[in-house]
């Protein structure tokens, strides 16, 4: 896909410097660099819809499973 972009001219300075020192084509770099993003900002979000169902939900352990999951850990001298 080809597409048309307007940046800044010292963002692209950066990007064509980058691309030239790596020996990678511009369209590759910005390949890479948008993907990059995009999942970062789709991780974000995960985490942002994650806090905000955490706090409504209730932690504690049930004690009879936190007795079983205390009494199946190793004995430890330290």
């Amino acid at each position: 896909m080809k597409t048309a972009i307007s940046i800044p001219d010292e963002v692209f300075e950066q990007a064509e410097n980058f691309a030239r020192k790596k020996k990678i084509s511009r369209s590759a770099l910005y390949t890479v660099a948008v993907d990059e993003y995009v999942r970062q900002q789709e991780a974000k979000d995960v985490t942002r819809k994650l806090n905000e169902i955490y706090p409504k939900e209730e932690s504690n352990l049930d004690a009879v499973m936190e007795k079983i999951q205390t009494l199946s850990l190793p004995k430890e001298i330290w």
